[in-house]
């Protein structure tokens, strides 16, 4: 089993997969001053389709966690956006020819959001408290809108460093 190490989701190293959606940088103040508005921080992407808000609500997991299923969503963006402040677990790879590649873990701070670009490779949504609720913002259409592969052996994401590393 290989072994990922969560790091802390930012902008910057989240670039290639998405968005990231936190009340950082520049505002406007709205709401007669007393309202900061992050403006336009994700695109919403979809083809033939139209875009559409659900929530979902996802039975909380604990680290070590260990999964072996990613999927993508070749024909719209996909945002997760938590209904409460606890942290939660993302799991992206690159695509590799149509395949994904070796999985990044990150661990958001209870004050973030992300929207995956569209066909980015994506564990499954992985909350690490309860009640594990997000409004999901993806594409509504017709046509299928989901791929999945499954690693040929498991990885564990886990908040300590495996031994062998240590030394």
């Amino acid at each position: 089993m290989q072994i990922l190490m969560p790091k802390p989701l930012s902008a910057a190293t989240f670039a290639p997969f998405g968005d990231v959606l936190e009340a950082m940088g520049s505002f406007r103040l709205i709401n007669d001053g007393l309202c900061h508005r992050h403006h336009d921080l994700a695109r919403l992407d979809t083809t033939d389709a139209r875009p559409g808000i659900s929530i979902f609500q996802a039975e909380p997991r604990a680290l070590p966690y260990d999964f072996n299923l990613v999927e993508r969503h070749p024909e719209g963006s996909q945002a997760f956006v938590p209904m409460t402040q606890n942290p939660f677990l993302v799991i992206v790879a690159p695509d590799m020819g149509g395949r994904p590649g070796r999985p990044l873990a990150f661990l958001t701070n209870g004050a973030q959001a992300i929207n995956l670009h569209r066909g980015t490779w994506h564990g499954v949504l992985t909350p690490l408290a309860a009640p594990g609720l997000f409004a999901v913002i993806d594409r509504i259409g017709t046509s299928p809108n989901l791929e999945e592969y499954r690693y040929p052996s498991a990885f564990r994401v886990t908040a300590e460093q495996p031994a062998a590393a240590q030394s």
